[in-house]
């Protein structure tokens, strides 16, 4: 009965989310998941080495496999559209989960109150909602680790639990691997000596890089396959890296995540805490320190500096808003503490109040840019099976503008990605060439402000316009004696 009402309440709080964003959409890396789980089902190698490939998280190319079965169930020559739905549900789960475990830490941590208004303050910064209405996968890293840090707080030294948990996240972003090493460290160091329990501890550990190592080999023929080509990819993209960048990069970006009041908030309910109850700030304290050095540690390595790596932090940074609003209900009945921490309670409250116009600026925003997105995707899809079709017999390779639309209309045609030609690559002779009707379409859907390259690739000169819709124009060069229907 328990567990049924959990997943109601879940399940409400999903719903209430996608109410508030209105729609979703499976982001690149996740559409590339999904891919090579369904190759791998078909018993094909994954084409985890073409261009601007993204990273090859073991646990979202697993997810892959367990949906392939759904790939069949769509529309007319359409695959994957029940997978891409089931991922967004799930994307939305992971959301409510979110919140969920935020509001819990913040309650065993302080107060309900804390984690009443932690849960509130995460479930309505636009980055969090953005990244998690297009299915990134550092949601659910980020929810395993607080569950982590959750169990801990209410069993001190669990152990295996703990790291079972820790390792399942460790196969979707490796800065897991760094909590589950350290953790081990501190249970040797609090006590924990008899070698056989010692030894299964580090065996747990171990299971987020040794399985994530194995499954590089085994689909890429290299085990630091995912090292070496997240690199070499941020190196093509320009995007910015290097140890010495950290400093002047994370804090904005964790800014951008949490906004002004509650670095404001976070600022002073951390001192607060950290003066008047330090017991119950120290595991926050601790986790978002480690956190914060596993993103230094990644930079490092040449891996590129994104602001989703820090959504960990982030959570962990509303909760301690939440704290310097209503941490002060953890002090005893006439502590004369309470008055000066309520006080300050009341003007981050006041603070947030003022910025919330601003807030729902963004949020509606977002939820604008989603559904312009989520019309142009429709668009796209349409393509699919009207005419004059992206799959005609002798009018084959596809190709794109760039590496966007790649892995989505891998999943829909039931192509090998590698068969999705990018014109920022390469150019064919014969073929079908997909383009944006529009500048704002491109610019909605195809661009990315990050790319260095930003231009949209004209279709071949020895192509023809062959149809296309409102966002899509469908050019076509095919082999001699196929004749190509006009569409829409």
């Amino acid at each position: 009965m328990r567990a049924g009402r959990f997943a109601a309440a879940i399940g409400a709080l999903a719903a209430a989310v996608w109410l508030v964003v209105g729609t979703g959409l499976v982001n690149y890396d996740t559409l590339y998941s999904l891919v090579w789980g369904r190759q791998l089902a078909q018993g094909r190698t994954p084409a985890v080495d073409i261009p601007v490939a993204p990273t090859p998280h073991p646990l979202g190319t697993l997810l892959g496999v367990l949906l392939s079965p759904l790939s069949m169930l769509s529309d007319a020559g359409v695959h994957g559209d029940a997978t891409t739905t089931v991922t967004l549900v799930l994307a939305f789960v992971a959301l409510a989960l979110l919140g969920w475990v935020v509001y819990a830490l913040g309650a065993a941590w302080f107060d309900p109150w804390v984690g009443g208004l932690a849960a509130v303050i995460i479930l309505t910064r636009q980055p969090v909602l953005d990244f998690g209405a297009r299915a990134y996968i550092d949601i659910p890293y980020v929810v395993l680790v607080l569950a982590a840090l959750l169990l801990e707080t209410r069993r001190p030294r669990c152990g295996v639990p703990v790291l079972a948990l820790l390792a399942v996240a460790g196969l979707i972003r490796p800065e897991a691997w760094l909590f589950s090493g350290l953790y081990v460290l501190y249970l040797v160091w609090a006590g924990e000596r008899e070698v056989t329990r010692v030894l299964r501890l580090v065996a747990v550990a171990a299971i987020g890089p040794v399985l994530w190592l194995l499954t590089d080999w085994a689909i890429a023929g290299d085990a630091l396959h995912s090292l070496t080509g997240t690199r070499d990819t941020a190196k093509d993209l320009g995007r910015v890296t290097g140890i010495g960048e950290v400093p002047r990069t994370a804090p904005r970006r964790i800014g951008e995540i949490l906004r002004e009041p509650v670095l404001v908030g976070a600022a002073g309910g951390l001192l607060l805490a950290w003066l008047w109850l330090r017991a119950r700030v120290r595991l926050a304290v601790v986790a978002g320190l480690v956190s914060l050095l596993a993103f230094t540690l990644l930079a490092a390595a040449g891996l590129p500096i994104l602001g989703r790596y820090l959504l960990l932090p982030a959570s962990i940074g509303a909760v301690l808003c939440g704290a310097g609003a209503f941490g002060w209900r953890a002090l005893p009945q006439g502590d004369r503490r309470r008055r000066p921490w309520a006080w300050f309670g009341a003007f981050v409250l006041v603070l947030l109040l003022v910025f919330t116009p601003a807030q729902v600026t963004r949020l509606r925003d977002l939820r604008h840019a989603l559904t312009r997105q989520d019309r142009i995707q429709d668009d796209l899809r349409a393509l699919v099976h009207r005419p004059p079709g992206l799959i005609t017999p002798g009018c084959t390779p596809v190709g794109v503008p760039n590496h966007r639309p790649v892995p989505l209309l891998a999943l829909w045609l039931d192509l090998d990605p590698r068969a999705v030609i990018s014109a920022q690559e390469r150019r064919t002779a014969l073929g079908t060439y997909v383009r944006p009707a529009t500048p704002t379409v491109a610019q909605d859907y195809i661009l990315d402000p990050r790319d260095e390259d930003r231009s949209v690739a004209p279709p071949p000169p020895t192509f023809h316009l062959a149809g296309g819709n409102r966002s899509w124009l469908v050019y076509k060069r095919c082999a001699p004696d196929v004749v190509v229907h006009s569409g829409e």
